[in-house]
């Protein structure tokens, strides 16, 4: 029978001794951390993430867009700072019915997947699929804005001379971030809490000294607001007021883009996981809410406007500090560099997010599945490389541009929000046709979708000209992509389906059993690679018994689950566990009933190479005369796009094992 190889080391480890392959590999350990053991019953709690740090990670991208949200939101009131109040208050009011929708979509969806998951379940998969790419564009657009913005908020205080380092400061900051995320989400989450602590510190105190320190004038400050929206009134009218008033509100439309980062992060918190993204989720809404709000009140009572290259927030927290001397121009540098600081943080959700959307799609094969596998570190590595390439070719192709991407930015975001809220509406109608409580969920959602859809209308109407049909004209050309990709999985799958007639013919009873004889290890030895009790597998096997015949004396089948994004859960890995050794056992049953001395040798892992290679290995000591086969797709069209798709591993493992002396055939398998 099948036998598990003792792991971990973990399996694959290559030899540190041997040449240039050591040095990368102790290099790229000292850099991104030892490998993780996913065998460790701790492992799942040890990355976890509490309410808050999950505040931290995933809370930062709310949280710092109060440095660029109320700024815009602002500037589109038409010299009529007084709505402000108006747009403060719909900005508070917003945050607490999206964050009270998500908390609802949270209890629905226990296992995570955020937008992708909820538009998938209840709209239909190609509308899933779409709000995917919808995501996947704004995390990457969020990666790019934040960190343009900590530029900004850090140059606002440094000497003009210096603003040639900007776009350098900002590449370096970004590869920075895309390492730390290599390591580890809870890694890259831990370093930040100084700085987000400093953030929320800072702009708190500010917040209530801004709004303290009015308090004696507070008589007359509502004379004269009440005098000056009666003044915008008359001058406007009420229909072009409330126009301006939304327009206003739409444009700072950036304020709500991280809401949904907690119920797409659901995976990586501490369980309870519900009790854990519901406390976070308050965690957000109330502090995104303060300061949304305090900030643009504060633009009105300290009657800011625009100077120079300075943001808002830099010219608002100089007026607070005027007299402060030497205390408020180190209190004004602090909040700034905390404000740049946390807009680099705030990036940090579209790398914990964005590649979690990735891999969710991948399990559905609507992008390709390469995105699903995890590095050693158990992160989604190849997720997080796209998301920081792209979000890199973003920053250089605007220079890093708040202006410019800001067009870009909340239109997607928003479309994420539209599905997700319309999904939970029609959930909600189906509880009630099925007599279950439906009526205040109802309301949340309803408003919710109301709210996100009024905003959409809004941005794209106002930012389509501007840019914003590049965004959706992106989004569509991504989602068509997705959807050939899916068809070519599902052709592909249509015609490896031909190959299951070779599982039925393997497991139709034996005529007559032939008694195996014993494992010889000095005699030749046949080793198939296998990835499961599946045609293909079936397919390489009777081809070598086809042209090899009784040449070969002992069969010996290798086989390693992989473990991915999809199954890096406890109860996951332990039936993966069970299904790896239930498929390695048929082969060998199989080829024993047939005559054959034959044994099985299985683990799982997230590394399939490493692991096949060291399988591979011990086995080659094991049976000194071996020969390794392993089934290989073969397309007509052979291409980039179906090396893209297709992971190609048998030429991987072919590759490790020739630099070890050892043979290995490939066995085509012709698809069309």
């Amino acid at each position: 029978m099948a036998d598990e190889t003792p792991n971990f080391q973990p399996p694959g480890t290559p030899d540190l001794g041997s040449g240039n392959n050591g040095f990368i590999y102790r290099w790229r350990h000292k850099i991104l951390g030892a490998a993780r053991d996913p065998f460790d019953h701790s492992i799942f709690h040890q990355l976890a993430l509490l309410p808050f740090f999950a505040w931290v990670g995933l809370g930062a991208d709310g949280l710092s867009s109060s440095c660029y949200g109320p700024e815009e939101a602002f500037k589109n009131l038409a010299g009529h700072p007084v709505l402000a109040l108006l747009v403060a208050m719909l900005t508070a009011i917003t945050v607490f019915v999206i964050s009270a929708s998500y908390g609802q979509i949270i209890e629905l969806f226990p296992s995570g997947g955020g937008g992708y998951l909820v538009a998938s379940r209840l709209l239909s998969p190609k509308m899933g699929m779409f709000s995917g790419c919808a995501l996947l564009i704004d995390y990457v657009l969020t990666i790019t804005l934040s960190i343009a913005s900590a530029g900004d908020a850090i140059f606002s205080f440094l000497p003009p001379d210096w603003i040639w380092a900007k776009l350098p400061c900002e590449i370096t900051g970004l590869l920075l971030l895309s390492g730390m995320n290599l390591r580890g989400a809870k890694e890259s989450v831990q370093a930040l809490v100084p700085i987000f602590l400093v953030f929320v510190v800072t702009h708190v105190l500010a917040i209530i000294w801004a709004l303290g320190i009015q308090v004696p004038h507070a008589a007359q400050m509502i004379h004269e607001t009440t005098g000056q929206f009666h003044s915008t009134v008359s001058q406007l009218g009420w229909i072009p007021m409330i126009v301006l008033v939304l327009k206003a509100f739409s444009m700072g439309a950036g304020t709500f883009t991280g809401i949904e980062a907690v119920s797409n992060g659901l995976p990586i918190l501490r369980e309870p996981k519900v009790r854990t993204g519901k406390r976070t989720m308050m965690y957000m809404a109330v502090s995104l809410s303060f300061t949304a709000f305090g900030i643009m009140v504060a633009y009105l009572l300290f009657h800011v406007t625009a100077s120079g290259d300075k943001t808002f927030n830099a010219i608002l927290f100089e007026k607070l500090t005027e007299g402060w001397g030497g205390w408020g121009k180190a209190f004004v540098m602090v909040t700034l560099i905390s404000e740049g600081a946390l807009l680099f943080v705030a990036a940090q959700a579209g790398f914990l997010d964005g590649p979690r959307v990735l891999s969710s799609m991948a399990l559905d094969r609507w992008v390709p599945s390469r995105f699903a596998h995890l590095s050693d570190r158990l992160v989604t590595q190849n997720g997080i490389l796209v998301m920081a390439a792209t979000a890199l070719l973003m920053l250089v192709a605007s220079h890093g541009n708040v202006g410019v991407l800001i067009v870009f930015y909340s239109i997607n975001v928003f479309i994420t929000f539209s599905l997700s809220q319309l999904g939970m509406v029609l959930h909600w109608i189906q509880e009630a046709k099925n007599g279950g409580r439906w009526l205040r969920h109802m309301v949340v959602s309803g408003t919710g979708f109301v709210l996100s859809a009024s905003i959409l209308c809004f941005v794209i109407f106002e930012k389509f000209a501007e840019g914003g049909w590049l965004t959706l004209l992106v989004t569509l050309c991504l989602a068509g992509a997705a959807i050939l990709i899916k068809n070519h999985y599902q052709e592909t799958s249509k015609t490896l389906g031909r190959l299951d007639s070779l599982v039925r013919a393997a497991e139709m009873p034996v005529v007559k059993v032939v008694e195996p004889p014993e494992l010889d290890k000095k005699a030749k030895t046949a080793v198939l690679l296998v990835n499961g009790w599946n045609g293909l597998g079936l397919h390489s096997l009777f081809a070598i018994l086809r042209l090899y015949g009784d040449f070969y004396r002992n069969f010996v089948v290798l086989h390693v689950g992989v473990i991915d994004a999809g199954t890096f859960k406890a109860e996951e890995i332990e039936h993966l566990r069970e299904k790896s050794r239930i498929d390695t056992d048929k082969y060998v049953d199989y080829l024993r009933k047939n005559g054959k001395a034959a044994e099985g040798r299985w683990t799982v892992d997230a590394d399939l190479v490493g692991s096949l290679e060291e399988l591979s290995r011990q086995t080659a000591k094991d049976y000194p005369h071996s020969v390794f086969f392993g089934g290989q797709l073969v397309f007509r069209n052979e291409g980039i796009w179906t090396r893209l798709l297709h992971n190609n591993i048998v030429f991987v493992i072919q590759r490790r094992l020739y630099v070890r002396g050892l043979p290995f055939m490939v066995l085509p398998i012709r698809v069309d």
